[in-house]
Order: structure tokens, then sequence, then C-alpha cells
């Protein structure tokens, strides 16, 4: 290509280049539709929100659905907002929903709910539109040891003024099985629950349980209601096999001092016996000291012996020895021969 066409392209490229540039920091169409809307917003200010990093389409869209709303909202407070890291356009939303409700809810607290982390649109929703929030299955017994499960359905509004540094759904689940739990452990019976449930949601709802909560509770309403295990039972069954071990335990230490005390007497007997050998091995001896000493003489040996034989055979007459291979019905027909 020759240089001056190289030139004429360069330039058209310039051109175009500075038309895109043109356009895109300063939005004209936007910038047409703010006008037509009665948003005036000076032309070098969309350039500014360029070189400020902040989107002219969100604050202007946000101006823009403000305004046909009724409401009147600062450039520089959007801008603020978004810059801050908050939803622009949920706050808006949030601010018209809220005025068309007749909520009390300022651009202040809108932005800081949402700088929060809660859904500002969604909790202005809320509380025109409560939400039914169901719970887990609360488990309790009454007095009788009877457990019940039951579940709950519980209906809240958002308080608006408590959503900054108000507690969430589980503390309101958290408190609602706790009331529940006490209720039901108050009853006298499990009939008596079963019979009148409501008399849980009345006990609950007076303990002011939304205290300190981003929520209102507006009723507890029982759902569900079974029976569980017999507690009472299951704990008189625990008591009686722990009562029965340890019946056992002492049962057995009782046997075992017997059995020691038996192995000590036997000890004892064994004991006895050897001294009684140890006895009679001394009487030989005794009487051959007394044959040398002349206090023993032959016919007083004569006449022990004679008297150990006569009680010999009395005790044998006395305790016949039984025949070997013989019953004792034969024994007593050979008596009677």
């Amino acid at each position: 290509m020759e240089p001056g066409i190289l030139g004429i392209f360069g330039i058209i490229v310039g051109i175009i280049f500075l038309i895109w540039l043109f356009f895109y920091l300063i939005p004209i169409q936007l910038w047409l539709s703010a006008v037509f809307a009665k948003v005036y917003v000076p032309i070098l200010q969309l350039v500014f929100m360029r070189i400020r990093k902040v989107p002219p389409q969100i604050v202007l869209k946000a101006l823009i659905s403000s305004t046909k709303a009724g409401l009147h909202l600062k450039r520089d407070d959007l801008e603020a907002h978004y810059l801050a890291g908050g939803n622009v356009q949920s706050v808006v939303n949030a601010l018209i929903s809220a005025d068309k409700a007749n909520i009390d809810l300022d651009f202040k607290s809108a932005t800081a709910i949402d700088l929060a982390g809660r859904d500002v649109l969604e909790a202005v929703q809320m509380s025109v539109n409560p939400k039914v929030i169901n719970t887990p299955p609360v488990t309790a017994v009454a007095k009788d040891g009877i457990q019940l499960i039951a579940k709950a359905r519980v209906t809240v509004r958002a308080n608006i003024k408590q959503l900054v540094g108000g507690a969430g759904e589980d503390t309101v689940l958290a408190r609602v099985g706790e009331g529940i739990v006490s209720s039901i452990g108050s009853a006298t019976s499990h009939k008596a629950v079963l019979e009148n449930p409501d008399s849980i949601s009345r006990v609950v709802l007076e303990k002011g349980l939304d205290a300190g909560t981003a929520f209102e509770i507006l009723s507890i309403d029982i759902a569900d209601m079974d029976i569980g295990k017999n507690i009472g039972a299951v704990l008189q069954m625990d008591q009686a096999n722990a009562d029965k071990n340890i019946a056992q335990a002492k049962a057995e230490e009782r046997r075992a001092m017997a059995v020691a005390e038996e192995q000590e007497m036997k000890a004892k007997a064994q004991e006895a016996r050897a001294k009684v050998i140890e006895a009679e091995v001394q009487v030989p001896l005794a009487m051959a000291e007394a044959f040398k000493q002349g206090n023993l003489g032959v016919m007083d040996y004569y006449r022990m012996k004679n008297i150990e034989s006569d009680t010999n055979m009395r005790d044998s007459i006395s305790n016949p020895p039984s025949k070997p291979g013989t019953t004792s019905s034969e024994e007593g027909d050979d008596e009677n021969k």
C-alpha cells in the first residue's frame, strides 16, 4: 500500500476510536433517558463517574426509578453506597416498596441494612407478606415419662428497626424449640398436651422469644405431634439392670469371701490333723520314756492294749464292714438269715 493510503486508514481508525471513547465516557442515550424522566445530571458528571469507577447506568437507572416513584434521592449518596460495596438498585427498590406499603424506611437505614449483608428488599417484602418458618422435629418428655415429638410453623414478620444487629432465623428456631421443650416438660401428662396442643403455642408466645431478633413472631402453630418412647420405663429398666448388676457383684463378693473362709477352715483342719499326727508320734516315745522311768509296768501296758482291743471290737460290731459286690437289700437278707 502507498504511504498516502496508510495515512488515510490511520486517520479513519483514530476517528472511530475517538467516537467510541466519546460515547463510552458520555452515554448520550442514557443521559437523554434521564432528561426525559426529569432527572437532570450534567454530562460532565457522567464522565467523572467513569473516572471514579462508578457505572453511570446503575446510578441513573436508580435515580430514574426513584424519581418516578416520588422519592428524591441524591446522586452523591447513590455513588457513595455503590463505592462502599452496596447494591444500589436493591436499596432503591426496597425504598419504593416501603413507601408504597407505608413502611417507615429512610435511605440511611436501607443502606445500613444492605451493607450489613441482609437483603433489604426481601426484608421489606417480608414486612408486607409474613414468612412461615418450619421448625425441625423437637423432642420433649412430659412428667409421666412419655416422649413427644412436635413440629411447629412459626409465622414471622421482618422487624426493620432490628435488621441491623438483630439475630436471625436460627435464633428464632432455637428459642421456639426451647419453649416447646419447656412447655411439654411442665405438662403433667402427655395426654393433656395431645388434647390441647394450642397450650404450647400460648406458653411459647408469652415468653417474648422475638426479643433482640430481626423478626416479630406473629403466631406459633403446632403442625404435627407424635408419641415417641416411654422414657420413664426405659429409665426404670436401666435402673433395674444397674441394681441387678450391683446385686450380682455383691453376691459374687460374698461367694468369694465364703470360698476364702472355707479354704481357711480346711487349712486349719489340716494343721490340726498334722498336730494330732505329731502328737500320736510322741506317744510311743512317751511310753518308752515311762518304761525307763519305771512309771509304766508291763501289766499296765497289757491292760491298755486289752482296753484298746476291746474298744476296736465294739466299734467293729457296731459298724460292720459291707461285703464287696453286695447291695444294701442283700445285706438285709443276710442279716435276716
